[in-house]
């Protein structure tokens, strides 16, 4: 999730958990501590100019659920040694340090980026997607408890207001998942019409919201990809097919950089050649045909692929804007608009992308 977001959970899981009179200071502690995992990447850009590694190697270690544990009980031993309000309610301010802690990759892990929360072990990044990576339907909550407890200092109200937040942030949690069993409900109909039901396939909020939400499923041939608003789509989803060069990954698929990259994204990616470039985007963030991350990662030279050092591509921005976007969740889109069999064919000869029968 975004910094502000992480520094809102981070105060407000401190302040609710040490004595009255500690609340301010914990707050701004806790404030501190929600973001510190996110620092890791200071120190990562200064060991490597690598992007693959930049971007896989971020949420990593700092991220790790064995790791934090061990460095709340560090903090917590420094300051309690130094007789200060931890010394003075100890059990309270060790919650107080390890929740502010541990609540930041755990909300991390609800969206679609990955999540290492069990580093070191070998195991894919966590991806529950259910949330944007700036949502504030779940910040406003924290937000709202954080600035009344502010003012009201040590007055009960002010633990109220910050649980009353915590209550409800963890709410708009339970509904985005509920949204997305939606959406999974009825891309499994969908996918299931085109011969697709056992596609790989993720589902993951558009952004600000969990109204809208976007579906990918993967394909011999490349993927496939739909939309469904929870409040205007009625019948089966539509799904858009596009091509992926799967001949030219396959040619690199033991460089280390393409084996990173598969591990980190589930294999969730798309391959174009662009001249004698080889591009691989991150099909989980971003949409058809702008992704944030798109990466060069091999050359080609006398007609054989060679892998290259990386480099990443500058960010392409989301065509259509926020009006398109908040048009799109209260409308749907004529039929034949998206996914019809014409564009279906056109893309790469995919049977009808459309579910509709």
């Amino acid at each position: 999730m975004d910094s502000l977001t992480q520094i809102l959970l981070g105060a407000s899981v401190a302040g609710v958990t040490v004595p009255a009179a500690h609340r301010r200071v914990a707050m701004a502690a806790g404030a501190v501590l929600g973001t510190m995992p996110d620092l890791d990447s200071l120190p990562l850009l200064l060991l490597t100019d690598d992007p693959v590694a930049l971007m896989t190697l971020h949420r990593g270690a700092s991220h790790s659920l064995f790791v934090l544990p061990l460095v709340a009980w560090a903090i917590w031993w420094f300051f309690r040694r130094r007789s200060g309000r931890v010394a003075q309610a100890p059990a309270r301010w060790f919650w107080a340090i390890l929740l502010a802690l541990i609540t930041h990759p755990l909300l991390d892990a609800f969206t679609v980026y990955g999540t290492q929360l069990l580093w070191p072990l070998p195991t894919r990044p966590v991806m529950w997607s259910s949330l944007f990576i700036v949502d504030p339907g779940y910040s406003l909550w924290l937000l709202l408890g954080a600035v009344v407890a502010l003012w009201a200092a040590p007055r009960a109200a002010g633990r109220r207001a910050l649980a009353l937040g915590l209550v409800l942030s963890t709410a708009y949690l339970g509904w985005s998942l509920t949204a997305k069993a939606l959406v999974e409900r009825e891309a499994a109909r969908s996918l299931a019409q085109i011969g697709l039901q056992d596609a790989p396939r993720f589902s993951v909020p558009m952004p600000l919201n969990t109204l809208l939400w976007r579906v990918v499923a993967m394909t011999p041939e490349g993927f496939v990809e739909g939309e469904r608003s929870l409040v205007a789509d009625r019948g089966p989803m539509r799904f858009h097919h596009h091509p992926s060069d799967g001949d030219a990954l396959m040619a690199v698929r033991e460089a280390p950089a393409v084996r990173r990259l598969a591990w980190f994204n589930h294999g969730f990616m798309k391959a174009r050649v662009e001249g004698d470039r080889l591009l691989l985007s991150d099909l989980r963030m971003g949409a058809e045909p702008d992704y944030s991350f798109t990466f060069v990662v091999a050359e080609r030279e006398a007609g054989r692929w060679q892998p290259v050092a990386p480099e990443q591509l500058p960010m392409q921005l989301p065509q259509g804007g926020f009006a398109g976007l908040w048009q799109r969740i209260w409308n749907e889109p004529p039929a034949g608009a998206r996914g019809s069999q014409a564009a279906a064919d056109s893309a790469g000869g995919m049977p009808a992308a459309s579910a509709s029968k």
